[in-house]
């Protein structure tokens, strides 16, 4: 996979990330998820820091402070529009064709940097459809970037489900909807509704 591959998905699943945190509300930030012991709060913060700050930071090959790891994304009354802004500027990162250049180093491993996008738009997309589910919302994706997050869930799986990311896989009809299989089988139940 090369940029012209997956940076027009990387634009669209943030531009629905970007959508769906704005219909989130501050009364249900404690309300409970899908996601084992994650309440709306917990899901949101994980799903800010990685999917906007993580995906800047490994576009300039920087490691993500702990200062960003430890905060309350959702503290502040107007997380929706600063979590956008920082999509805005993780996808500009990312437009400069050297950010797809080689290795990214994560700490612990190193990953091809197009690798390491497919699997950053995975989570944009999968935690985008947790916090959609939770928050009575939808997240939409067109055909090809419910491809590829299905790709991604099937070639990442096992790595997934080793370190408690995934479940395991929930039963749906071959011939259901890409998305849908791509949730599935990353462990969520699509027939959930938000």
């Amino acid at each position: 996979m090369t940029k012209d591959d997956l940076y027009p998905y990387l634009t669209e699943c943030a531009a629905e990330a970007a959508r769906v945190a704005r219909g989130v509300t501050a009364a249900q930030l404690d309300d409970p998820t899908h996601c084992t012991d994650w309440d709306v709060r917990a899901l949101v913060n994980h799903w800010v820091l990685y999917t906007s700050h993580g995906l800047e930071h490994r576009a300039l090959r920087k490691q993500l402070p702990e200062e960003l790891t430890a905060r309350d994304f959702t503290a502040h009354p107007d997380w929706a529009e600063a979590y956008a802004a920082q999509l805005d500027r993780a996808v500009a990162a990312w437009a400069d064709p050297a950010a797809w250049e080689g290795e990214v180093d994560l700490g612990m491993a190193k990953m091809p940097a197009a690798e390491l996008a497919a699997m950053i738009i995975k989570e944009t997309a999968v935690h985008g459809w947790d916090v959609a589910t939770a928050t009575g919302q939808e997240f939409r994706v067109s055909p090809g970037a419910a491809r590829l997050v299905l790709d991604v869930v099937v070639q990442h799986g096992d790595l997934y489900r080793q370190y408690d990311g995934f479940a395991d896989p929930v039963p749906v009809p071959d011939d259901a909807p890409v998305f849908d299989r791509a949730l599935a089988s990353s462990g969520r139940d699509p027939r959930l509704i938000g």
